[in-house]
């Protein structure tokens, strides 16, 4: 199997030079699906697999806008349809400096797989831009978005692709865009997930990416008779996901102790109460502020700045049961991993995709840890936009107990698929295997159906 892998990988890693993260997300998957395609002759003759990590469509275009002091800005905009075999391809728009080709490609790959085992009809796509959000002001962001829009929209539609936030894009961004794209193709639907409760959005839908990856654990830790209750729990990250994860997190009876941005982390002995998370919530999302002020207002916080010597996040040495990295891919290194189990964490949850490095996840599935991957754990965030389009298509908006029982249905759905595909296949217990089997076959079969497209 091994050669196989090899010979395959060196053809996507030809066809696909410098795109990194995407070798990375393809070789995860192929490694574990290679049984499947031995058991399922007929995915080899259709060449499912070659089909599958090739993208429909790859979009790129200039954005050309101008900031506040009339100077000429020229970023670069994406958009990567990768597949629609079950439905309208779907998801997040991603504005940082990091974009590239090769990250959106990786996004892309991994959303297929992830909303295939949400049950929803949705394909997989990315898309975003080099722009970034922070430091601007609302009408650079708005002229910016309103320009990104202005080429982005005559791909998209509420049948063909539908996009959504992720890093840099959020509820103002999608506000923006949803305005020029109502002017521009004079009228209103459900183009965008995201959106502001007032004009399509669904309830739940902010909390959803870490409500999930919560709920995700938590089943996991149910096949162990166990439950999140008296758990410490590290997070990083300290956006959309990491703050829904902490909350969701503080409901079941955890204690997170940990939160991050991009200068560094707190770590919290006493525990991320409601008070404190508040706090973190206003700081975040109001003022934009810096997650080093925590330790400023809270006496038993201690801030490490980033240090870019250490080959190592200290973040993830801190003595705990479970980890929910949350902030971005490729945040767990593989001395990280080492830490987290030698600090005694069984579980862990990925609320951001691809967080952890392949040295990584190979420790945690050695160490037959409880370790959701983030197609998984954090489906959560695009099941809920699935059901955002379910009620944008009704004209109708569930209440936030329903949106909330259909998100656990989901995960636990999502979780029970996975197990049963591991076990099929001859790995038990191993998240990795079963979460992309099962997404993968839906893929498969029905490729098959629709013929050679």
């Amino acid at each position: 199997m091994a050669q196989n892998v090899a010979s395959f990988m060196e053809n996507v890693t030809a066809k696909n030079p410098s795109e990194t993260e995407f070798h990375q997300a393809v070789e995860e998957v192929v490694e574990s699906i290679w049984p499947v395609l031995d058991k399922r002759p007929e995915y080899r003759k259709a060449k499912i697999l070659e089909r599958v990590t090739e993208p429909e469509r790859v979009i790129m275009f200039r954005v050309p806008w101008v900031d506040d002091s009339g100077e000429v800005q020229v970023n670069r905009g994406f958009r990567i349809e990768m597949n629609s075999a079950i439905g309208p391809y779907k998801g997040g728009l991603r504005f940082h400096p990091s974009v590239n080709l090769g990250i959106l490609k990786f996004l892309a790959f991994e959303q297929v797989f992830k909303n295939s085992l949400t049950t929803l009809p949705m394909g997989g796509g990315k898309g975003g831009s080099d722009f970034d959000p922070k430091g601007k002001s609302d009408l650079e962001v708005m002229r910016f978005t309103q320009a990104f829009m202005s080429e982005l929209f005559r791909h998209i539609g509420p049948n063909t692709d539908v996009p959504a936030g992720d890093i840099g894009v959020g509820g103002r961004e999608i506000g923006f865009m949803f305005g020029q794209y109502k002017k521009l193709a004079n009228e209103f639907t459900g183009i965008l997930t995201g959106k502001g409760l007032n004009w399509g959005g669904s309830l739940i839908r902010p909390e959803a990416t870490g409500y999930g990856a919560v709920y995700f654990a938590a089943n996991m830790l149910e096949t162990k008779n166990e439950t999140l209750e008296g758990k410490t729990c590290l997070v990083s990250g300290s956006g959309n996901v990491a703050q829904y994860a902490i909350e969701k997190l503080l409901d079941l009876g955890a204690k997170p102790v940990t939160c991050s941005d991009s200068g560094g982390y707190i770590y919290d002995e006493a525990g991320i109460d409601r008070e404190k998370l508040a706090f973190i919530m206003e700081l975040k999302n109001v003022k934009r502020g810096r997650v080093s002020e925590y330790a400023e207002k809270f006496s038993s916080a201690v801030y490490t700045p980033v240090n870019r010597d250490l080959d190592h996040n200290p973040l993830w040495d801190h003595k705990a049961d479970c980890a929910f990295p949350c902030a971005t891919q490729n945040e767990v290194n593989a001395v990280d991993a080492g830490n987290l189990l030698r600090n005694g964490v069984y579980v862990v949850s990925e609320g951001a995709n691809m967080p952890t490095v392949p040295e990584g996840v190979n420790q945690f599935v050695d160490a037959k840890i409880l370790y959701g991957p983030g197609k998984a754990a954090n489906a959560g965030g695009v099941a809920v936009s699935g059901l955002e389009m379910s009620q944008n298509s009704m004209r109708y908006n569930w209440t936030r107990e329903e949106v909330d029982q259909k998100l656990h249905g989901i995960m636990k759905s999502i979780h029970d698929a996975s197990v049963a595909a591991a076990n099929e296949f001859g790995t038990p217990g191993n998240y990795v295997n079963g979460a992309n089997i099962a997404g993968f076959v839906k893929i498969a079969d029905t490729m098959l159906d629709q013929g050679v497209v």
